[in-house]
């Protein structure tokens, strides 16, 4: 039988019960604890002579403190040190806690912005950033030499196994006010309405906002494994009654997390919902001129030449990287970043976690809005005007294996016209991306999550969109 277990741009996920069962969970813990003992023993290693502690968490997702006590207890039959997350936790409170703690490590259980039925292990290094290819290419190797030699582990009856546990967020608490200017947001006192989609973002983003003098109306913030049958994603859809709160006066910002609060969704006062594109975008803007931050922004392929433009008038060198964060998180840790994201609605800054953090990025909308006294929206109005317009749109298409492959070699053999629009560069860093004239481009990836190839498209006019876009569509059932 064929190992499940294979590590993707944010960890390993699968169904509960099918794929993602105590038994691979398990197999995954002792791959991990080999791993880690081989690095504890090399003193070539950053972890070599450190106390062998892992810090463990989960989201709100069925079974997640149980699977943690799982890999708790491989690991401490490894000779390691398991300290559990006192509640559900998002995944840059694990990221910080393990910087803070000085570990060797940690462990999440968390399928992110996946539907309820799945659930995910996501291993992070001593950093806190997200393991790289370096580390689960050969993790994996173990994993699965581990299954074929018939490993098993007897342990103790579910959820009862006693692990130490801990409480996170005073430090992380502690971070985020260096971080975040409070005092500008107390002067404001902005009416806000946060969407916490009964993931892990409860007692964090909500406290954190009235500590700095907000007046929020919340949603969702109570525990639901199920998510209230919606995937717990903070996009348009997801931040739908937020909008509609929002447009009718009642608050003048929309802020969001998915489920393990490393993931945002903003919503201007006008209702609209902004892309992480929009976002990323304001975020450098205001880092850079309200706060004087230097350094380099950085973004993955299928994200927003917007970003590239702010940079540009800011004079801000720009940096690309890979889709996944853990490959930002790399960067971050070896220059000065004032601030790195991606489309998909991940985002951190210069001075904390190489790992995404939705409840920072909510935060520093809402400072941006206390800084300025502008909407969002009349923020990037007065960019465009010096960058010109820029609308992005992305198509997820399932499809079968056998198509998928002969799509991708097409794509990778690079294509002289998307349309009726010449192709002036062809890049190859994560996909295939093909830059046309006048800023506009299209990108083409397969998903390293779910059995899909996702185009990005990224137009100057709406009418250019849907041109591309048609011609994209093309290409995809061609």
């Amino acid at each position: 039988m064929t190992c499940p277990i294979k590590f993707g741009t944010s960890g390993w996920r699968g169904l509960i019960a099918r794929d993602f069962t105590f038994d691979n969970v398990r197999l995954a813990a002792q791959g991990i604890t080999q791993y880690l003992q081989k690095e504890l023993a090399d003193p070539r290693s950053p972890i070599h002579g450190r106390k062998p502690v892992v810090i463990l968490g989960y989201d709100t997702r069925f079974l997640g403190r149980e699977f943690s006590l799982a890999v708790a207890e491989v690991l401490a039959a490894g000779g390691l040190s398991p300290l559990l997350c006192d509640r559900d936790t998002p995944t840059p409170v694990i990221a910080h806690t393990i910087r803070a703690r000085k570990a060797i490590g940690g462990i999440n259980m968390t399928a992110s912005h996946n539907p309820a039925e799945y659930q995910g292990l996501k291993f992070s290094t001593w950093n806190g950033a997200p393991a790289t290819t370096d580390v689960t290419k050969p993790l994996e190797s173990i994993i699965h030499g581990l299954a074929a030699q018939g490993w098993t582990f007897k342990g103790s009856i579910v959820g009862t196994f006693a692990c130490p546990t801990f409480d996170p967020r005073p430090a992380y608490f502690r971070q985020i006010r260096k971080l975040i200017d409070f005092a500008t947001l107390r002067k404001a006192r902005l009416k806000i309405a946060v969407e916490l989609m009964f993931g892990t973002g409860h007692g964090y983003l909500d406290t954190l906002l009235e500590e700095a003098g907000a007046r929020i109306t919340l949603f969702h913030n109570e525990l639901n494994p199920l998510f209230g049958g919606h995937h717990p994603e903070p996009n348009a859809e997801g931040m739908a009654e937020v909008s509609r709160l929002v447009s009718s006066g009642k608050a003048k910002l929309g802020l969001g997390l998915d489920g393990d609060a490393d993931r945002f969704g903003i919503v201007d006062q006008d209702g609209t919902w902004l892309t992480p594109n929009q976002i990323l975008a304001l975020a450098l803007y205001h880092l850079r001129k309200n706060r004087g931050w230097t350094g380099a922004v950085v973004r993955t392929v299928p994200t927003s030449h917007q970003v590239d433009a702010v940079a540009e008038l800011l004079g801000v060198r720009l940096h690309e990287t890979p889709v996944g964060f853990k490959y930002i998180g790399a960067l971050m840790e070896s220059e000065p970043i004032i601030v790195g994201g991606e489309e998909s609605g991940g985002l951190s800054v210069k001075g904390h976690v190489p790992e995404k953090d939705g409840i920072l990025a909510c935060l520093l909308m809402a400072e941006l809005v206390a800084t300025e006294g502008k909407s969002l929206g009349r923020i990037l109005k007065g960019l465009e005007k010096k960058t010109g317009e820029f609308h992005t749109d992305r198509i997820n298409v399932k499809i079968p294996a056998e198509r998928k492959e002969a799509l991708l070699q097409r794509l990778g053999r690079g294509l002289e016209k998307v349309g009726p629009f010449k192709v002036e560069k062809f890049i190859t860093t994560d996909g295939y991306k093909f830059l046309l004239p006048n800023r506009e481009w299209v990108a083409f990836r397969a998903s390293g999550t779910e059995p899909m190839i996702r185009c990005y498209i990224e137009a100057k006019s709406p009418a250019q969109m849907k041109k591309l876009r048609s011609a994209c569509q093309a290409i995809l059932t061609a």
